[in-house]
């Protein structure tokens, strides 16, 4: 792909796994959109949610494998699904930009491999091992890697070293607390300086609220690479109770977010859109939503093109 592709606007997707369970999925354990990819009954929902964003507008999809990382396989005692629910994704993914007939291009989701929006803490070899068999099982069906949520600059730097010796682009997106820091207490400057390299094609807020991106936008604006976010509107910012609804055995249903978390349904689809103007305005041009943004949001980025 064009390593230049996010110096022109380009919008995102939304939220993958909210938008499966606003339309039915039932997730299990704690595999939220996995368990999509683990149940066939399931996997025209995944292809149609791809369709929606397509046709609400955006440039890029993201596989649906964010919950298939190994550890949270493992918890759910089906880690002999690892192969099977990663290269699932890319398919239905694939599927998806193929039935739309439109020049989408797809992002691999490469997740932190421990807990979402903490630091893993684990040797870096485990880390990294985690990263590398993720990593081998998408790269074939993908146009570029994107670093999803991703909370300290050692697992930023352990997974730039598998990608880039595949010689795959990759989106760098970096959870961003309410102080402006990961929340390994790194600045997205320190990050950028250590870590980045040759094919590195954008760098962004990863599932973060619209208040800490506007806080943020001056630090992004003084880093040479395009920039942007993915927001999320969770109601609960921090402290991050994930722990409150992570807790389904893997026989139960689990819970939805959105009961411990919420959803800020006060900001609706042009509060969405004039924020993301103004964003780009200060110059950002990659743009798009994660946990409870729906196409309708996507689709309100629409006109931002024009």
């Amino acid at each position: 792909m064009d390593l230049n592709y996010f110096k022109n606007l380009r919008i995102l997707d939304g939220g993958m796994g909210q938008e499966l369970l606003r339309k039915g999925l039932k997730s299990k354990g704690t595999l939220w959109s996995t368990s999509a990819l683990l149940n066939e009954n399931f996997h025209k929902l995944v292809v149609d949610v791809h369709l929606s964003f397509i046709n609400a507008g955006a440039d890029v999809i993201v596989t649906n494998n964010f919950s298939s990382r190994r550890m949270r396989l493992i918890e759910n005692k089906v880690e002999d699904k690892f192969d099977y629910v990663n290269k699932k994704s890319c398919e239905l993914a694939v599927k998806a930009r193929d039935l739309s007939k439109k020049d989408v291009l797809i992002a691999g989701s490469l997740p932190a491999q421990g807990g979402t929006y903490v630091v893993d803490d684990r040797a870096s070899s485990e880390i990294k091992k985690d990263l590398n068999d993720q990593a081998k099982l998408i790269q074939p069906y993908i146009d570029f890697f994107y670093l999803d949520v991703f909370s300290s600059g050692r697992e930023v730097e352990a997974a730039c070293e598998i990608i880039e010796k595949m010689n795959i682009p990759v989106l760098v997106g970096l959870h961003i607390k309410k102080n402006g820091k990961l929340p390994s207490g790194e600045s997205i400057t320190e990050v950028y300086k250590k870590f980045k390299s040759s094919n590195w094609i954008g760098l962004i807020g990863s599932c973060v609220s619209l208040e800490i991106t506007k806080k943020s936008l001056n630090e992004f604006k003084s880093l040479d690479i395009p920039y942007g976010c993915k927001i999320n509107l969770w109601k609960v910012e921090e402290p991050m109770p994930v722990n409150q609804f992570n807790t389904a055995k893997y026989f139960q249903d689990g819970k939805n977010p959105n009961e411990v978390l919420g959803f800020r349904s006060e900001i609706n689809e042009n509060i969405f859109k004039d924020f993301s103007k103004e964003i780009m305005s200060e110059g950002a041009t990659i743009l798009g939503g994660c946990c409870n943004v729906s196409p309708n949001y996507i689709n309100a980025l629409r006109s931002l093109k024009n």
